[in-house]
């Protein structure tokens, strides 16, 4: 029998997965009230449109358009209204009047997840935000508590369902962009305006949250490195492909000492990169992610599952509903976020990794030599190079295409080399420059 009192949750945002989660609060509250040691009274659902269609249903009388009175009366504050404001006004209310909170909101977390955190640990209460990063994939908790006592060096995440589904077209499917794109945008996968996700913006966010967590040390958005998937044509998947590779657009947070300094720190980045095909990642397919954690102990671990989807996020919200819940039977103040190792955020000049280029070049001989003499005035090591002559109008120059793979090497010497190559009589033009990940 439970004898502790309900406790009043309160729920911002009637969107896909606000209102899965009152559904689903509302259709196991016994389960659930077992599981947590307290019943859970959903009090309101607050909502911009009370005369919104909803594909899930939310009780009338549950609706209202106050917030603020609505977060003055819970326990325990749901906020799934997403963006900056006025999510973060609200969850600063929450807080600051001693509620716990539990976001799905990666933005308001990348932008001001320090200043949520402080709010937090002032008043003892507790900031929950398992479907933030990978929808249902249990990915912070292991990150926040498992993992708590181990080293991580590395994690390697497909974190945007939306990208991966589209280059998984091009890799199965020999779609291009464009048509990927136009596919996943009648499923469902991506947004009428896609610019967050195919340029990377999704994924930074996501990336600086995941380095907080794995490094602890706050990691700005600011500071995590962005590109995006529009340049990936039809010819560079197919080339990877041939080349045993599949490509995918990574958040990569690393824990490294910058080679040029000595100075031991962490970066995070977001970019299209080629990942082996027997690598754990490259059978990660369709809009599903996937985040690869290196630990020093641990060693290699997977996570895997759904990105995204009303009814799977709104499984990971229960779960922080449930976790909260727990903390506020057992008593005591709220845990703190673990960011105080204070560890310097290295620039992305500082990373190193593979590379793959692929050049057109002019066919005649001494050209691979000339290639060959940049790279090494540069620094960088070749590792292997590939060659195929392209069909030409008996009238023009005869070009050939060359792939070359490197050894490790910096950004910088990389940038350096490139802009070599591009200036080069010898090259007609660079095609791509991808960094090849996955790699032990």
């Amino acid at each position: 029998m439970i004898e502790y009192r309900n406790l009043r949750v309160a729920i911002l945002g009637g969107g896909s997965v606000g209102a899965q989660v009152a559904a689903l609060l509302l259709e196991h509250s016994a389960e659930l009230a077992a599981r947590a040691g307290a019943g859970l009274e959903l009090v309101g659902v607050a909502v911009r449109n009370p005369d919104a269609i909803r594909d899930t249903e939310i009780p009338q009388e549950l609706i209202t358009t106050d917030a603020e009175s609505l977060i003055l009366g819970a326990d325990i504050v749901v906020e799934l209204i997403g963006g900056i404001e006025p999510a973060r006004s609200y969850i600063l209310q929450a807080l600051n009047s001693g509620a716990d909170v539990v976001t799905a909101n990666k933005a308001v977390l990348a932008n001001h997840g320090p200043e949520l955190f402080a709010a937090a640990e002032q008043v003892g209460a507790q900031l929950y935000y398992e479907a933030a990063v990978g929808g249902a994939i249990p990915i912070i908790r292991p990150l926040r508590d498992s993992l708590a006592g181990d080293r991580v060096k590395r994690i390697l995440g497909i974190v945007n369902g939306t990208t991966n589904y589209i280059l998984d077209r091009m890799d199965t499917q020999g779609d291009s962009l464009a048509d990927a794109l136009a596919e996943a945008t009648r499923l469902g996968y991506a947004e009428a305006d896609p610019t967050a996700d195919v340029e990377g913006f999704d994924a930074a966010q996501k990336a600086a949250i995941l380095a907080s967590l794995a490094f602890h040390t706050a990691v700005p958005l600011s500071s995590v490195h962005r590109e995006g998937i529009t340049g990936i044509t039809s010819e560079a998947v197919l080339a990877a492909r041939k080349a045993g590779y599949v490509v995918k657009l990574l958040a990569i947070c690393e824990r490294f000492t910058d080679t040029a300094t000595g100075v031991e720190g962490v970066a995070a980045r977001v970019h299209p990169a080629l990942v082996p095909v027997n690598h754990p990642l490259a059978s990660v397919h369709g809009a599903n992610n996937a985040v690869f954690v290196e630990a020093e102990a641990a060693g290699d671990l997977m996570f895997y599952g759904a990105g995204a989807g009303g009814i799977e996020t709104a499984s990971a919200v229960l779960g922080d509903l449930v976790s909260a819940a727990r903390r506020h039977v057992a008593g005591g103040p709220g845990v703190a976020e673990s960011t105080r190792s204070n560890l310097p955020v290295l620039p992305m000049s500082s990373v190193t990794t593979r590379y793959q280029i692929t050049l057109s070049v002019i066919d005649e001989p001494g050209v691979l030599a000339t290639i060959a003499r940049l790279f090494s005035d540069h620094g960088v090591s070749v590792e292997a190079v590939s060659q195929s002559v392209r069909d030409s109008a008996p009238a023009a120059q005869p070009t050939a295409t060359l792939v070359i793979v490197t050894h490790q090497a910096g950004e910088s010497s990389l940038a350096s080399t490139v802009a070599a190559l591009g200036e080069s009589s010898v090259v007609s033009s660079v095609v791509s420059v991808l960094r090849v990940e996955g790699l032990q």
